[in-house]
Order: structure tokens, then C-alpha cells, then sequence
């Protein structure tokens, strides 16, 4: 491709809205152009990247038997009604109504659809299982798309989906699959670890989040320092071996009620009573389907929500408003206890707390906290892990130390079991001729989201530095000057010998001063440059590796012999 003729609109500068490394270097590289908030065209260098990506996910899926299909995008709001996500997914959905007020909704996600699918296709255990996948552009209201394509409103996604007779036909495609994103995204040239997670939406129990590692990412990890274990924060596991707090000496006296003015906090709390927060016992109410549980954690641990919502098997649950707090526990937020609400309420409580032989609660009365409370005497919840695990606690699995990171998160897979097939009435007729509701799996990569995870990972100060797979082109011939006769032919003829040879190349014929086209060269990011200079009269050109600036001469018959070692060695750069 000349670039003289190839629409690539570089920039030198983007405006501050652009906070990502990847959302400000696609954006100069004229990769990519918004047109709303979290919707963005993609430019033909930037398409090209992305459908080297897309090709790879195809590849690994076709390798593992999953067949591709398209679903519309444009789906009927009867079948989200069904499985109750209609209601229930949230403010994401893109709602619409068509002509005759029907209700509609752009696709976030198609488990409705297949199942839908499947239902009235498949209907006897012979066919089955069977992996069913597309490639296909989503939409999704974001609340915040200001992140470029990690966090657009419409963006291309990979999402297949299996269906099976019994577990452990879902659990060898589970692994097939987890097997296929490892190679994905290796072929892709990313750093990133599998981790454990939460179904969130989607829902279904067991599933892993594919994490590339980038302190720019919006998700924290946790992960062991000595084994692999590693989990998205939401579900990582607090080691209960450790929760034993203070043990104070002596008989405990009866609770006592402490007035405690202006001190709604657990820092405030324990700053006048002087307690340690470790002492103090923080006690959150929330509504999970719409009744009020009252959730204990130590004070100086956070409330995992989702943990909560697992704990509960709940659709939603949320921190209940100021009304409801007062309502359950007749004070205001800052001063809820486990003792003398005012409504009788599920009471859950941290594994942590259990260890707590001395505690202070608050006392359901505003600016009253009590004294002397025992979990077990004066009390008795329900005990659960809740927390967020902290950096430094021992790991679950070999008690090493656990340490955090950033994420981006680019796939996710699902172990769905019967969620949507029960609420769908999806059966077929299993060996003795009873009907079954199908065992569901489903399984996906934001494809354009990869995309920019690569340039998170894969950029200087100067611009990208792609990888061989998934760069736009393999080589970046320039010619310095086009208006000196032999520089411009040995270049055109370099040119059309690469192009003969099959080589993806970008040449820069433009009429250009040297120094804006190797500036241009470093933003785009292709691995190999060749230079047509001051040499071309001795029939030499220069190559340069993009990643490490290793350069050497070579001479120009012997390029195309000498560029399959080039390009091996380009990764390796």
C-alpha cells in the first residue's frame, strides 16, 4: 500500500479527553476517529490491526471445532423477558421501540438469541454437544466510555456459546476454550493471566476473566507471589487461618452503650474511644432483591459487594438508601449495629468478625455505639467470606504472600449450566427419551478491545510498537526522498518485489521532509522499516527494528533472502 494514496491521518497532539496511552496513540497514528462518545470509526490502518486480531480468534476457534454463525444485532425484548434480563441487566441496554411500538434492544450479549436458536433446531442429545460462535459488533450504554475502545459503547466482540447433555461434556469445551484463549492472546503478543471471577450478568457458577497486565487497567488482581493462583478482587479469597483479631484478657463485661458524638466513621469511631479500627466491627446495610440484609466486616476491612451478592444468590443488591437505613435500624448511616434493630433482618457477617473476642457495634441510635459486644454471646450471623482481601494477606491455596496489580480485562468464560435454558424451556430428548434442559457454556473476547490492550502494553514515548501478528503491515519501506532518482526507483522496485513476495508493506512515496516520515513511522508502530537513503547508489538500504532500534545495513538484492530472519527476529527485538 502507498501511503501517499492510504487515508492515515496522523495527528502530533489529542486533546486531554484522550486519558489512555492507547486511546491518545490510535487517535495520533490515525487509527481511529470518534464520532460520539464510545463510538469510533475505524480508519484503515486501525482496521487492518483489528481484523489481524479477529483472524487469529477465528483461527483458534475453527482449531477447536466452535462454528461460526452471525446472530442480529436487533433483538426482540419477549426473549430477554424471558430469562428476566430485561429487567434485570441494567442501564446498559440500548432500548428502542420500531414503528408499531414493539420493543427492541441492540445486542449486548446473545445468550437469549442461541438459546433461542437452539431450542427450535436441536432437539435430541445425538446433536449435541455443539459450539456455535460470531464475530460481531455490541452495544452497551456505558455510564463512562471515555477510555477509548477499552471502554466504548459499541465495539466488535467474539462470543460463542456451547451446548451440552451433561457437565462433563461442558467441562472438556471449557477447557478446550480456556486452552484457545491462551493461544490467542500469546499469538497476539500480550502479558496476561487467567484469573478468577464473577459471572456478573452473564451469571452462571465458575468462570475465568483473561487479564492482560497494565497499570492503566480499571481492574485490581490478586496474585499469588509463589503459585499461580490469581483472582479478580471481587472474588479473590480471604484466608480465614488469619482472621483473629486482639484477644484482650479477662471476663467481658455486658454490652455497654457509649454515646459517640460526631463519630459516624470507623476512623472517627475508634479515634475517640481509643480502639484501634481493627476493634470495631463496620456494619453496612444492604437490599438484596429488595430485602434488607445487614452485612458485618471488620473495621479495617472493606465489603466485598459481589461476594454479598453470591453469599445471598441474589438478581441485585445494593447499599440501601438513607430511608431504609433509618427505617431497619432507627438511626442514621454511620451508626447500624447487629443489636436492637428496629426490623428483624438477615444478619451476615465476615469470617474475620468470628475472630473478634471483643468488639464495637453500633448501637441502632444516632451518635450511640456500644461497647463489650461479642460475636457468638450477643449475636449470632451468619458467617461468610465478605471482605476485599488485602495486599499482603496469605494466599488461599499455598499461604504465600498476595500481592496486587492492574488489568484489562479482554475475555471472560462461562460455565452457564441451565440459567437460560430452564428459563427459556431450551430441552432436548436425552438417551431415555426424557426431556433435559440444555448445559450451557458461553464464552467471550472483546476483539477491538484487544486491540488497544496490545498498544497498552506495546508503546514508547515515540508511538506503538506492534507486534509482528497483529501489526497493520510487517514492513515500513521509506524512501527519504522521492525526488532523487535513484533512491525513488531502487525503492519502487523494492516495493514491487515485496509485493511480489507476498509481504504485507506500507511505503512511504510521500513528498515529505525525511524527518516527518520516520516521526510518522515511529507513532504507526510497524515493526520492520526499511530505509531507502544516501546508500541507494551503492545498493544499500538500512533496516531498523521498531522495538529496539537495532540497525544495520544491508544490501538491497539480498533483501527479500535476508527478510524472513528479519522478521523472526522482530518479536525478539
Amino acid at each position: 500500500m502507498r501511503q501517499k494514496s492510504m487515508l492515515i491521518p496522523t495527528l502530533r497532539t489529542v486533546g486531554a479527553e484522550a486519558e489512555m496511552a492507547s486511546h491518545r496513540l490510535m487517535l495520533r497514528a490515525g487509527m481511529i476517529r470518534q464520532l460520539a462518545a464510545g463510538v469510533y470509526t475505524y480508519l484503515p490502518l486501525g482496521y487492518r490491526s483489528l481484523a489481524k486480531v479477529e483472524q487469529i480468534v477465528r483461527e483458534e476457534m475453527d482449531r477447536i471445532g466452535a462454528q461460526e454463525l452471525l446472530l442480529p444485532a436487533l433483538n426482540p425484548a419477549e426473549l430477554w423477558q424471558e430469562t428476566g434480563r430485561w429487567e434485570n441487566y441494567g442501564a446498559e441496554l440500548v432500548k428502542l421501540k420500531d414503528r408499531h411500538d414493539r420493543d427492541f434492544l441492540l445486542g449486548p450479549t446473545h445468550e437469549e438469541v442461541i438459546t433461542d436458536l437452539l431450542r427450535n433446531e436441536v432437539n435430541s442429545y445425538k446433536k449435541l454437544p455443539l459450539s456455535l460462535y460470531q464475530i460481531q459488533t455490541k452495544f452497551r450504554d456505558e455510564r463512562r466510555p471515555r477510555s477509548g475502545l477499552l471502554r466504548g459503547r459499541e465495539f466488535l466482540m467474539k462470543d460463542a456459546y456451547s451446548f451440552h447433555a451433561d457437565r462433563d461434556s461442558l467441562d472438556a469445551t471449557y477447557k478446550d476454550m480456556y486452552e484457545a484463549y491462551h493461544r490467542i492472546f500469546e499469538r497476539c503478543g500480550l502479558d496476561f493471566r487467567a484469573v478468577e471471577a464473577d459471572a456478573g450478568a452473564i451469571g452462571g457458577k465458575g468462570t475465568h476473566e483473561f487479564m492482560v497486565m497494565a497499570d492503566s487497567g480499571e481492574d485490581t488482581l490478586a496474585l499469588c507471589e509463589a503459585c499461580d493462583y490469581a483472582a479478580n478482587l471481587e472474588m479473590a479469597e480471604a484466608k480465614r487461618e488469619e482472621e483473629t483479631a486482639v484477644q484482650p484478657a479477662g471476663d467481658i463485661p455486658a454490652p455497654e452503650k457509649a454515646v459517640t458524638p460526631k463519630a459516624s466513621t470507623i476512623e472517627e469511631v475508634a479515634r475517640f474511644l481509643d480502639v484501634k479500627p481493627i476493634q470495631v466491627v463496620k456494619s453496612l446495610l444492604f437490599v438484596a432483591d429488595e430485602e434488607p440484609v445487614l452485612v458485618l466486616v471488620r473495621g479495617d476491612h472493606d465489603v466485598n459487594d459481589v461476594k454479598v451478592k453470591n453469599v445471598l444468590d441474589a438478581t441485585v443488591c445494593e447499599l440501601a438508601d438513607e430511608e431504609t437505613v433509618r427505617r431497619v435500624t432507627g438511626a442514621p448511616t454511620g451508626y447500624a449495629g447487629p443489636i436492637g434493630l428496629k426490623e428483624d433482618v438477615k444478619i451476615l457477617a465476615d469470617h474475620a468478625v468470628k475472630g473478634m473476642a471483643e468488639a464495637v457495634v453500633g448501637a441502632n441510635e444516632n451518635e450511640h455505639h456500644l461497647l463489650h459486644v461479642v460475636p457468638g454471646r450477643d449475636f449470632e450471623p451468619q458467617y461468610a467470606d465478605l471482605r476485599n482481601v488485602q495486599e499482603g494477606d496469605r494466599c488461599p491455596r499455598c499461604g504465600s504472600r498476595i500481592r496486587f496489580a492492574r488489568g484489562i480485562e479482554v475475555g471472560h468464560v462461562f460455565k452457564l449450566g441451565t440459567r437460560y435454558s430452564e428459563a427459556m424451556r431450551a430441552t432436548f430428548l436425552d438417551q431415555n427419551g426424557k426431556e433435559q434442559p440444555y448445559i450451557m457454556g458461553c464464552y467471550g473476547i472483546g476483539v477491538s478491545r484487544v486491540v488497544a490492550a496490545i498498544i497498552e502494553q506495546h508503546h514508547d514515548d515515540n508511538g506503538i510498537l506492534w507486534p509482528l501478528n497483529v501489526a497493520p503491515f510487517q514492513v515500513h519501506l521509506i524512501a527519504v526522498n522521492m525526488k532523487n532518482e535513484e533512491q525513488a526507483k531502487l525503492a519502487e522496485d523494492l516495493y514491487a518485489q515485496l509485493q511480489q513476495a507476498g509481504i504485507e508493506v506500507l511505503f512511504d512515496d510521500r513528498q515529505e521532509r525525511a524527518g516527518v516520515k520516520f516521526k510518522d513511522a515511529d507513532l504507526i508502530g510497524i515493526p520492520l522499516r526499511i530505509t531507502v537513503g544516501g546508500k541507494a547508489s551503492e545498493g544499500l538500504v538500512e533496516y531498523k527494528f521498531r522495538r529496539n532500534g537495532e540497525s544495520g545495513d544491508l544490501v538491497a538484492g539480498e533483501l527479500l533472502s535476508q527478510l524472513p530472519e528479519l522478521l523472526r527476529r522482530v518479536d525478539e527485538a
